[in-house]
C-alpha cells in the first residue's frame, strides 16, 4: 500500500541501518537521530511505493537496491549544511598568517590544498575565493584545490556550483561580482560560480574511514576537514587524522571543525591556533 503520509522508523529498523552507516562510513547515529533519518528518508520510502521502514531495508539491503538505491540512501543520510565563509577565523588566518610567509619560502611551488569534506561546495569555494583574492595581490601565485566527500549527490552540486541568492547574501559585493553570475530569469533567484573558477577544483569521492589509499595527492600544503570528525567516535576520529597527516607535508597545516580537537589523541600535530593543526609527520 503506498502512503502519502510521514512514516516513523520502528526501533529495528533504526538499529539495523544506523549499525550499516556505523560499520561501514564510521559515523555514529544514536538514538537521538532518529527523527533525523525519519526527515530525511521519509520521501525516498515512500517514492519507491514502502509504506512501512522494515521492506524498505530489505529492498536497499538487497541485490537490486543495493545498486540502485543504497548510494541515494548514504548520501541523504551523510549530507550536511555548510555555509560560505563558515568559521571565517579560519580564513583570516590563511590571509594574515600563512599565505604571506608561503609565498616568501616558496615562489616556484603552487599551494596546494585540499578540502577534504566539501559537502555541496561552499568551503571549496571559499578557499578558492581567498586564494584568488590572495593571488590578484600578490603575483606570481599559484594554487590547486581538491575537494572531496563520501556523497555523490553533494559533489554533483559542488560541481555545478550553483546556490540561491540568499546563501550569498552576506558576501562583500565585490566578491559577489568578482565570483558569481546571476540567472537572467528575472524570477530565479539562484547565482552559479563563474566557468573559470569552477573549473579551478578537482572533485573526488573519499571516503575518509575506508578508503585506505585515497585517491588524491600525497603532499598537501593544507587540509580542511572540518565538522564531519564529530559524526565519529574518538578511535575513528584518531584513525582519520593520522591518516591525514599521511597527505600533509611536514609543517603543513590541518584544520578542524570548531567543536573538534586532537586532545587526548596520540597524532603527529601540533595546535598553532584555535582548531589549526600544523603536521609534525616526518
Amino acid at each position: 500500500m503506498y502512503s502519502s503520509g510521514f512514516l516513523k522508523m520502528d526501533d529495528a529498523s533504526f538499529e539495523k541501518l544506523s549499525s550499516f552507516i556505523t560499520r561501514q562510513y564510521g559515523i555514529k547515529l544514536p538514538a537521538a537521530k532518529k527523527s533525523m533519518l525519519e526527515s530525511r528518508l521519509n520521501k525516498k520510502v515512500l517514492s519507491l511505493g514502502f509504506d512501512s521502514y522494515q521492506p524498505f531495508l530489505a529492498y536497499i539491503f538487497g541485490k537490486e537496491g543495493r545498486v540502485k538505491e543504497l548510494p541515494n540512501v548514504v548520501d541523504l543520510i551523510t549530507t550536511n549544511k555548510t555555509d560560505f565563509f563558515r568559521e571565517p577565523g579560519h580564513f583570516e588566518y590563511l590571509t594574515q598568517n600563512f599565505l604571506p610567509g608561503y609565498k616568501t619560502n616558496n615562489r616556484h611551488r603552487p599551494l596546494k590544498v585540499w578540502s577534504a569534506a566539501c559537502s555541496t561546495g561552499e568551503e571549496p569555494y571559499t578557499i578558492l575565493m581567498v586564494l584568488e583574492e590572495f593571488r590578484k595581490a600578490n603575483l606570481p601565485f599559484c594554487y590547486s584545490i581538491t575537494a572531496s566527500d563520501i556523497s555523490t549527490r553533494t559533489l554533483q552540486a559542488a560541481y555545478q556550483g550553483i546556490y540561491s541568492y540568499d546563501r550569498i547574501s552576506m558576501l562583500p559585493d565585490h566578491l559577489k561580482r568578482s565570483y558569481f553570475l546571476k540567472s537572467k530569469d528575472p524570477a530565479n533567484s539562484c547565482v552559479r560560480i563563474k566557468p573559470e573558477y569552477r573549473k579551478k577544483i578537482s572533485y573526488k569521492r573519499v571516503n575518509l574511514v575506508y578508503d585506505l589509499d585515497m585517491p588524491v595527492s600525497m603532499s598537501f600544503d593544507l587540509i580542511f576537514c572540518r565538522n564531519v570528525l564529530i559524526y565519529f567516535d574518538k578511535s575513528t576520529q584518531e584513525k582519520v587524522i593520522n591518516r591525514l597527516a599521511r597527505y600533509l607535508r611536514p609543517g603543513g597545516l590541518l584544520f578542524l571543525g570548531h567543536s573538534e580537537s586532537t586532545l587526548g589523541m596520540t597524532v603527529p600535530f601540533k595546535q598553532v591556533s584555535p582548531t589549526i593543526y600544523r603536521n609534525t609527520y616526518e
